[in-house]
């Protein structure tokens, strides 16, 4: 019982630990970026942002989620090759929507998590390409 005990309380203080980091991060990073940006340095901590792009020249840029939640719609938005996105998720989850113009090419990964893109291979050999790298830990992408 004593075992069990010891490691409930360690299994609970991993737990406050990443909290308060998540609390004084959300306060140390900003999120930059708006609906005409080119580039985006989105943050979410505790927090969801939901973003529909019209970027005449979207050039990529970065998304963090920790506790939190990130939609970027870039459907009206027009790719500036080479365009990479560098995405990462903690406990949270991106979503990304892309015309169906647009060829994608992911490198993220998932530890107990998920990874997924349902975007169909467009005929065009020359179609724009977004570059997709990231982690998605305990999360999605």
């Amino acid at each position: 019982m004593r075992l069990l005990r010891a490691l409930l309380l360690v299994k609970l203080g991993a737990w406050v630990g990443m909290v308060v980091a998540a609390a004084i991060a959300k306060r140390a990073i900003p999120s930059r970026g708006d609906e005409e940006s080119d580039e985006l340095a989105l943050v979410a901590i505790f927090d969801g942002i939901d973003l529909k792009s019209r970027a005449a020249a979207f050039r990529g840029g970065s998304m963090f989620s920790w506790f939190g939640g990130i939609a970027v719609d870039l459907r009206e938005a027009t790719l500036s090759p080479p365009a990479t996105l560098a995405v990462t998720t903690l406990c949270g989850g991106i979503a990304i929507r892309v015309p169906p113009g647009w060829r994608i090419e992911s490198t993220a990964r998932a530890v107990w998590g998920g990874v997924s893109d349902d975007v169909p291979e467009p005929d065009d050999p020359n179609a724009p390409t977004l570059v997709v790298n990231g982690l998605a830990l305990f999360g999605g992408i």
